[in-house]
């Protein structure tokens, strides 16, 4: 079987994307990493995850982006936000060239292990227009894929697929439930308590959709 590499983070996303890569014929290699987020219960979450779907390569780094902070995710001086969501505005949970990190550890990954795709969680809908969340962006990344690397320039670059990048939350949800994920491991919460925060950005949305999706006996 060809295989994929998947940004695993524990979250419903993320999970979502690893059962559609295996539905889509796929072996997944996952990657996840410690990037000093304060909610690092999502690393428990994905190591559930890749156990539940039995995944023989499951790979955590850690990449420890809070040394020098910048979102309220990976900064103790700002706090995350617990007041809903505006669209309007690029919230203080964008981590600084979070993705570009990510997905160029990934490509390194998919290219040492003969991976034809990198299957990536990102979202352009629910998460207020994160810049590394957005079409265009993964668009540049994937021309960048083609100059970076030997498999790129030999014409063989692996592929970024972002099977949700368009969904709405509550979609992702119907995906998830329609391919099995159990959603019940998965962790959104941005908070770094044992049990979700329920007020947090990532809680409103999972929660919201839940709820919209017919499920609301998994919610948080």
């Amino acid at each position: 079987m060809n295989k994929a590499v998947v940004l695993l983070s524990g979250g419903l996303d993320s999970a979502t994307v690893l059962a559609q890569a295996l539905a889509d014929g796929y072996t997944p290699i996952a990657l996840s990493l410690f990037y000093g987020q304060k909610h690092q219960r999502e690393l428990e979450a994905a190591k559930a995850i890749a156990s539940y779907f039995h995944l023989q390569q499951h790979y955590i780094l850690t990449v420890d982006l809070s040394q020098w902070g910048g979102s309220a995710l990976t900064s103790p001086h700002i706090a995350v936000p617990t007041t809903g969501v505006n669209p309007a505005i690029i919230p203080p949970t964008y981590v600084p060239g979070r993705n570009t990190v990510f997905i160029a550890i990934a490509l390194s990954l998919a290219e040492a292990k003969g991976a034809e795709a990198i299957y990536l969680g990102i979202n352009a809908v629910d998460y207020s227009g994160y810049p590394d969340c957005r079409p265009e962006y993964l668009q540049a990344f994937q021309h960048l894929v083609s100059l970076a690397c030997k498999v790129g320039v030999e014409g063989k670059p692996p592929r970024l697929v972002a099977p949700l990048i368009h969904d709405r939350k509550v979609d992702i949800v119907k995906r998830a439930l329609a391919l099995g994920v159990p959603i019940e491991l998965t962790w959104s919460c941005y908070q770094g308590g044992e049990k979700p925060c329920g007020v947090c950005d990532a809680c409103r949305i999972r929660n919201a959709a839940l709820i919209e999706a017919g499920r609301p006996d998994l919610v948080t």
